[in-house]
């Protein structure tokens, strides 16, 4: 039986929604007020879900303090405070959107998870808007 642990956390970023081949009016006309030349912030709120099965010695599907410390280390100390675009090289070359920060984490995140378990990431931009993540 498969069961589904969660763990919550939250960074603050700030990033411009843009393509540096488009001139000016096509970037307002795709991104609007997301394309502001002098950024924007959001107060994100992260997920991450593990699911497998219940390790038979710990009760665990996984041990949440090791999960704890493993979004510390790998997104909120690498994310937390910072302009994506010019602070996080992947951000220099793809568009910080929701939906490619959160592959952003789940490939930080999925080399220390164990391979038999399956992760997702589910990251809020804002509390209507969110994206989830389930890896390739």
């Amino acid at each position: 039986m498969e069961v589904t642990v969660h763990r919550v956390a939250y960074f603050n970023a700030a990033h411009r929604l843009f393509r540096a081949d488009w001139d000016e009016a096509k970037n307002v006309e795709v991104f609007g007020k997301c394309s502001n030349p002098n950024y924007h912030g959001h107060n994100y709120e992260l997920v991450v879900s593990v699911t497998g099965e219940i390790d038979s010695e710990t009760g665990f599907v996984m041990d949440l303090k090791v999960l704890k410390k493993l979004i510390k280390s790998e997104i909120e100390e690498v994310l937390d405070h910072k302009n994506l675009n010019l602070q996080i090289p992947t951000f220099s070359t793809t568009n910080p959107t929701a939906e490619n920060i959160s592959i952003f984490i789940w490939d930080r995140l999925r080399k220390f998870i164990p391979t038999h378990l399956k992760l997702a990431v589910t990251l809020y931009e804002t509390p209507r808007n969110y994206v989830t993540y389930h890896g390739k």
